[in-house]
């Protein structure tokens, strides 16, 4: 399978990028993420905004999608909002990626744009259980 490029899967999260209104004032859509599985499966999610703070992000749709296809290890991620514009994803979202597989620490590439990515590695430079883990 060729290797998408970052503007290819840019062009995937824009796919379902569809902001729209949910009951009570809340919200979806309005940020959108794809992201490539080390097996090269594609997965796609989208915020939704509740007002009571439990909503999610993007990022954390499109892995859970890829979570309950049974795998955990991303190879490549990017998340939208607006006409395209490329958001670095949250520390709520860095830190997930992590915890869902540690390998994703050294693995994942995150792109912050056409032409520009950064392994997960270098957005969370102090990981939540690297307290832990020392003596």
């Amino acid at each position: 399978m060729k290797e998408l490029t970052h503007l290819e899967l840019i062009e995937k999260a824009k796919s379902v990028l569809h902001p729209r209104k949910l009951a009570n004032d809340n919200s979806a859509g309005d940020v959108a993420c794809a992201l490539v599985s080390a097996s090269g499966q594609i997965y796609l999610g989208v915020c939704i905004d509740i007002g009571s703070g439990i909503g999610f992000c993007a990022e954390h749709s499109a892995i859970a999608a890829m979570i309950t296809a049974g795998e955990s290890a991303i190879a490549k991620i990017v998340a939208i909002w607006g006409e395209g514009v490329v958001l670095p994803p949250c520390g709520r979202c860095r830190e997930f990626m992590y915890q869902i597989d540690s390998a994703n620490y050294r693995n994942t590439e995150v792109v912050l744009g056409e032409n520009s990515s950064v392994k997960l590695k270098d957005l969370l430079p102090h990981p939540y259980d690297e307290v832990w883990s020392t003596p």
